[in-house]
C-alpha cells in the first residue's frame, strides 16, 4: 500500500512509519517539524527513518497539516491508498496557554486531512484520538460505549471533535474512518514533555521531580510498540457500518456507517509512585520528589477497557512498566550520551 503517515517526525508518527516500511509499504511522511519541543529530536527521528534498509520506500514532505493548499496538494499529487493521521497539536497543560494552536492543528487539520481523504478516494483513515476525551469520567475503565461529553481540557475537546467530523465525513461520503483513543504513551524516542522524560532528565541531572496530585495518580501507560501494532493491525481492518446499530438507542462504540473508536492502552493501570520507583531501580537513582496538586486539565487516573480492539483485530497491549521504562531508559542514555 501507499501509507500518509502524518507527524512522521514525531514520536508515534516515526515507530509507525518504521513498522510500515519494514513490511514493504510505501510511506510518504507529513511534518512541519515545529518547535513545540526540540526540533532536534525530530530531525533525528526523520534521519532514523531515512536510514531504514528499505528508505527507498520513504520520503519526508516538510509541511502544515493547517495549510490547505498544501495538503490539497499532497493528496492529488500522491494518490494515497490509505493515510494514518497522527499529526496534532500535543499536550493538555499547553492547551491552556495556547489554545489557537489546537484550533488550528487538530481542527482546521483535520478538515484539510478528511477533505484529502474524501477527494482522493482513500480507503481506510486511521487517526489519533486520546483518552482525554473521557474527561470528567470516573467509572473504570474507561469504554468506548461511554459518554464522553465531558471534556477538562480544550485539547480533549479537539479530540472528541476530530471523532466527530470524522463520523461525519463518514456519513456523508462512506469515508471509512477509525479514531485511536490512545493511553498514555511511552518508550524510545518519546516526547520530551511527557512524564517518563521530564523525571529521566530531572533524576540524572540530580534535580526533583515534580509529582502531582502528591502522587495520587493512576495512569494505563502504554508501551509504544503496542500502540504501534494496533495502529497497523487497524489499518488493515477498514471500518464497517454495524447493521446491529439501533439509532433509537445509539451506542457512542457503533455506528451505521463505516465509522469505529477503539482504546489502546494496557489496560493494567499503574499508580504514578509505582511508576517512578521502577524508574529509579532502571537509573540506579532515588528522585528528590517535590509534591504538587492536581494540575488543571489533568485527571486523577486512566484506565482502558481493550476488549472492542481486541475482539476487532485480535490484539491488546500488555508490554509491562518495568520491560518499557528499562528499553526507554536504555535508549535514554545511548542518544543523550549519559551514564549512570
Amino acid at each position: 500500500m501507499k501509507v500518509l503517515v502524518t507527524g512522521a517526525a514525531g514520536f508515534i508518527g516515526m515507530h509507525t512509519s518504521l513498522r510500515l516500511l519494514e513490511r514493504g509499504d510505501e510511506v510518504v511522511g507529513f511534518d512541519n517539524f515545529n518547535d513545540y519541543y526540540d526540533p532536534t529530536l525530530k530531525e533525528a527521528r526523520a534521519a532514523r527513518l531515512a536510514a531504514h534498509a528499505n528508505a527507498a520506500n520513504f520520503r519526508m514532505v516538510r509541511g502544515d497539516v493547517a495549510d490547505t493548499a498544501a495538503v490539497a496538494a499532497l493528496f492529488e499529487r500522491e494518490g494515497f491508498d490509505r493515510v494514518v493521521h497522527l499529526a496534532a497539536q500535543a499536550g493538555v497543560r499547553y492547551s491552556l496557554q495556547n489554545p489557537h494552536a489546537y484550533v488550528s492543528a487538530n481542527l482546521a487539520g483535520f478538515v484539510n486531512i478528511l477533505e484529502g481523504c474524501r477527494h482522493g478516494k482513500v480507503e481506510h483513515l486511521v487517526y489519533a484520538s486520546s483518552s482525554s476525551v473521557y474527561g470528567g469520567n470516573t467509572k473504570l475503565p474507561f469504554s468506548e460505549h461511554d459518554s464522553v461529553d465531558h471534556p477538562v481540557s480544550l485539547y480533549a475537546a479537539t479530540k472528541k471533535s476530530n471523532e466527530l467530523m470524522a463520523h461525519t465525513y463518514s456519513h456523508l461520503f462512506g469515508l471509512p474512518t477509525t479514531g485511536l483513543r490512545f493511553f498514555t504513551v511511552y518508550g524510545p524516542w518519546g516526547r520530551p514533555d511527557m512524564a517518563l522524560f521530564l523525571f529521566t532528565r530531572a533524576i540524572l541531572e540530580g534535580r526533583p521531580i515534580d509529582v502531582f496530585n502528591h502522587g495520587q495518580m493512576v495512569r494505563d501507560f502504554t508501551f509504544i510498540d503496542d500502540i504501534v501494532e494496533g495502529v497497523i493491525r487497524v489499518l488493515d481492518q477498514p471500518a464497517q457500518p454495524d447493521p446491529a446499530f439501533d439509532p433509537a438507542n445509539p451506542d457512542p462504540a457503533r455506528s451505521n456507517v463505516p465509522y469505529r473508536v477503539f482504546n489502546i492502552g494496557n489496560h493494567n493501570p499503574v499508580q504514578l509512585m509505582t511508576y517512578i520507583e521502577t524508574l529509579e531501580r532502571a537509573l540506579g537513582k532515588t528522585a528528590e520528589k517535590n509534591f504538587l496538586p492536581l494540575q488543571d486539565g489533568d485527571v486523577p487516573a486512566t484506565s482502558a477497557d481493550t476488549a472492542e480492539l481486541e475482539t476487532a483485530v485480535g490484539f491488546a497491549p500488555a508490554t509491562t512498566v518495568e520491560a518499557g521504562i528499562g528499553r526507554f531508559v536504555t535508549w535514554y542514555q545511548d542518544y543523550y550520551k549519559n551514564k549512570c
